[in-house]
């Protein structure tokens, strides 16, 4: 593997164990604020990060790559508004968004095309996310001022369950 691209993918798993951190941060406020549905959404996506993480190590231990796990940074974000964590999110996702492209960048310049098409379930995903993302500020912007409504929603979303993302699901 060319080691760009290795370091990119190596790097990956960082990050994506940082975004389980930053959506754990995400909940913690959640809770903290009475919102135990929104923080149930936030938790599963903290472990939907961390299985990310996963997935980028398998796909290195698949390539006979070695790990270098790295220290993860605490999230540093503060907040004083519900929407402010959504907004933050989505931002996230966008980040993460950009990380996808560099790596499949990389790995398309050196004809790389088994990363590429590894990669290829991370674009989709970040679409969805990105989606996802985007429409629960607009929800909050519609329904976060009436306290019926947002308590409505807060319900909806401690009804999500966890899903094992199937590039982790199809490895088991």
């Amino acid at each position: 593997m060319d080691q760009k691209v290795y370091e990119l993918l190596n790097d990956q798993i960082n990050k994506e164990l940082y975004s389980a951190y930053l959506y754990l941060s995400f909940a913690d406020y959640y809770e903290d604020e009475g919102l135990t549905g929104f923080a149930n959404w936030y938790m599963i996506q903290a472990a939907e990060e961390r299985d990310h993480a996963l997935i980028f190590r398998n796909y290195l231990l698949d390539n006979s790559c070695k790990v270098q796990l790295k220290a993860i940074d605490q999230p540093d974000k503060t907040f004083s508004a519900y929407i402010e964590p959504l907004e933050a999110a989505l931002e996230h996702e966008k980040y993460v968004t950009s990380l996808i492209n560099d790596i499949y960048s990389a790995a398309h310049d050196v004809k790389d095309y088994r990363t590429c098409k590894f990669l290829d379930w991370f674009i989709d995903e970040q679409l969805e996310e990105e989606a996802t993302a985007d429409d629960m500020i607009t929800r909050m912007k519609l329904f976060g001022q009436d306290a019926k409504a947002l308590y409505e929603l807060d319900q909806e979303y401690a009804a999500r369950t966890y899903t094992t993302p199937s590039p982790l699901a199809n490895a088991e």
